[in-house]
């Protein structure tokens, strides 16, 4: 069973242990997550003025839409404050900084009326994050920018936890994603044809739990967690950050959530940046989930430069 906790006092040890096995966190908004999403209600309204990030779908050509964000969402990853406001993040929910790593955050759009819904703004289907090479112990945060809907938010499909599905991530690798994928999503316009894991199963969408917290709320759960998602019925496009973090005892220690079902390769464990210097996880902690990495292939995320179309 699923249980969903809301602003737990819970410690971030005891946080942990509950996120692998299967439960759900929500949070009240908080001075590091306001700020955090401040900045990227910020760089959205710049990036669309005169009008309103939520409704600029309505008068733009989508290609003129997706330009916007391949200059919108490298602006915020490498904005100077993103980094310091996730590590003041992690320090409210009494996380050691000196043994968080986290990934540089990102900016997701998920617009509305079938306008966009591949590169830039791909819609998820069901799926975890362990099937894109993410470890057992990743952990996801995941903020909306602005007001959220059940109809515009995010969806989990709890009765899968457990449960093993018939997936081909086995044809997933990490490296080879970030060579070439990753660069061709601002031109994933009408269509995504990017290989990506999918169940090779009919999927049961329900049970569902779809979790609504106020613009800079927090949800928290494991990279193992099947979610979704939730196809746009609104008439605003929804904005949200999110970034990852995993624990150095944990990496060192091999815990996380049980895999049922992935069988990709590579690891995005070279992502991860410590919180209190950004310096990245030790060679030596990264071999124990890929003893022989490839000579082919990015074995490290490149956030895109500035002039760079992101993913």
């Amino acid at each position: 069973m699923t249980s969903v906790y809301v602003d737990s006092p819970l410690s971030d040890e005891a946080r942990r242990k509950r996120l692998y096995a299967g439960d759900l966190f929500a949070f009240s908004p908080t001075a590091g997550t306001r700020a955090l999403c401040d900045l990227a209600r910020s760089l959205s309204e710049q990036a669309f003025a005169p009008l309103d990030p939520r409704e600029a779908q309505n008068e733009l050509p989508v290609e003129k839409y997706v330009e916007t964000l391949a200059k919108l969402k490298p602006a915020f990853i490498h904005h100077p404050e993103a980094k310091r406001h996730i590590r003041e993040i992690l320090i409210e929910f009494g996380c050691d900084p000196a043994k968080t790593y986290f990934d540089v955050p990102r900016m997701r759009t998920s617009c509305f009326g079938g306008y966009l819904s591949a590169g830039l703004a791909y819609a998820f289907h069901m799926h975890r994050d362990t099937w894109y090479s993410a470890p057992p112990c990743q952990l996801n945060w995941w903020l909306p920018v602005y007001e959220i809907d059940p109809e515009n938010g995010m969806a989990f499909h709890p009765r899968y936890w457990a449960t093993a599905v018939r997936n081909d991530s086995e044809r997933y690798n990490y490296y080879e994603w970030n060579a070439t994928s990753r660069k061709s999503a601002a031109q994933q316009i009408r269509t995504d044809t990017r290989e990506q894991p999918h169940a090779s199963e009919p999927l049961d969408p329900d049970p569902q739990i779809r979790m609504i917290c106020p613009p800079a709320g927090l949800i928290l759960f494991s990279g193992a967690q099947m979610h979704s998602t939730v196809p746009n019925t609104t008439r605003a496009t929804r904005f949200s950050i999110d970034f990852r973090t995993v624990h150095v005892d944990d990496v060192a220690a091999r815990r996380g959530a049980p895999n049922v079902d992935s069988a990709c390769t590579g690891t995005t464990m070279r992502d991860y940046l410590r919180a209190t210097d950004l310096q990245r996880i030790p060679e030596e902690l990264v071999r124990l989930y890929d003893a022989t990495p490839p000579a082919s292939g990015e074995l490290v995320y490149q956030p895109p430069a500035l002039h760079d179309p992101p993913l």
